[in-house]
């Protein structure tokens, strides 16, 4: 099994090696045609944020607009009784098992899932889930049970639906540690603010239904050395987490989790997966990332009840795989797409 995980990571380095070839070779031959036009070799436009003699000795241009959201460094989480919050808070995002898992030191309480094993490496990666809004977006009317969410109610949410477990106290102080985290990763975003790397990976979509049946023969060549032939997952040493979580399962999220969506899942495979890949780097196509979402999201996995969810029906994604609908398209067309036609009847 490892020496299959080995040779996955060398393709997938091997494929990066190809496309930085490639941009290489692209940017010799601009750099030759620009020279033989004549655009490189003039002077700077004055006032260009190029223009060195603006700019302080070994100083950098400023990042541009709308530039790639970075998460703050961890050396800059400050000292004393609220940086210990902050640091407590992360440990329970990443090693949430831990504490809180079936055999958890504080309580036991949900089903043995890491918040990072949705929200990777704690909520920090472009595209992979992470808390970067967060600080700036609640507390919020959310559509999906139509009343205000604060920081607290949401988290929850995540407890009773991705880690298919229960409500942790509002008060206690692993509730209030994660939501200092949050609020520090997301501490540098103005409210309102959209930055690159927030939300979903940006993916084509299908004129076609996802299809369960191609898709489990993408889970078959990518995910299996992972995640194991029936999705099982592979558990830490430990044995209290997950190295590589459930995908389905008993010990999986539920049908209440936003992984649940097949858009969802299909954008964030697209952008973190298999393991090691990043959204600059992707190894799926468009369609396979569809297809191994519909296949995951198509095996047995923990039920919840629902009713309560989407007030307002005509509010629901195009992809929430219940009825009833505002349209009259059918649970198995909502759950699969395609999707475009949905946008446009509504």
């Amino acid at each position: 099994m490892e020496d299959e995980r080995e040779i996955i990571r060398n393709i997938i380095k091997l494929i990066r090696l190809l496309k930085g070839l490639v941009f290489f070779v692209a940017g010799v031959a601009l750099l030759v045609v620009g020279y033989a036009l004549g655009f490189f070799g003039q002077p700077v436009a004055q006032g260009s944020v190029l223009e060195s003699s603006h700019l302080p000795e070994n100083s950098t241009p400023p990042a541009p607009p709308n530039a790639l959201w970075q998460a703050p460094d961890s050396t800059t989480i400050p000292a004393g009784a609220e940086g210990e919050k902050i640091r407590y808070g992360k440990e329970l995002i990443a090693h949430t098992s831990v504490y809180l898992g079936p055999e958890g030191k504080v309580l036991a309480m949900s089903n043995g899932m890491n918040c990072q094993n949705c929200h990777l490496k704690a909520g920090t990666v472009p595209y992979g889930n992470n808390f970067g809004r967060v600080a700036s977006a609640y507390p919020k009317i959310r559509k999906r049970s139509g009343k205000m969410v604060d920081y607290e109610a949401r988290i929850n949410d995540c407890f009773e639906r991705s880690l298919n477990g229960q409500k942790l106290a509002e008060h206690s102080p692993e509730m209030q540690a994660m939501v200092a985290y949050l609020k520090w990763v997301g501490g540098g975003v103005g409210k309102g603010e959209e930055l690159p790397g927030f939300g979903r990976f940006q993916i084509e979509p299908l004129d076609r239904p996802a299809d369960p049946k191609r898709g489990k023969q993408v889970f078959g060549q990518y995910c299996v050395q992972c995640h194991g032939p029936n999705g099982e997952g592979q558990l830490a040493t430990n044995g209290r987490e997950w190295t590589y979580p459930p995908l389905y399962g008993e010990g999986s999220y539920n049908i209440g989790a936003g992984l649940y969506r097949v858009s969802g899942f299909a954008a964030f495979v697209k952008a973190n997966m298999p393991y090691g890949v990043t959204f600059e780097n992707t190894l799926l196509t468009d369609e396979e990332a569809w297809d191994v979402a519909a296949y995951v999201n198509s095996m047995r996995r923990p039920k919840k009840d629902l009713s309560q969810d989407w007030p307002d029906i005509s509010q629901k994604p195009v992809d929430h795989p219940f009825g009833p609908y505002a349209d009259s398209f059918t649970e198995q067309q909502h759950k699969y797409g395609p999707f475009d036609p949905m946008k446009v009847a509504n």
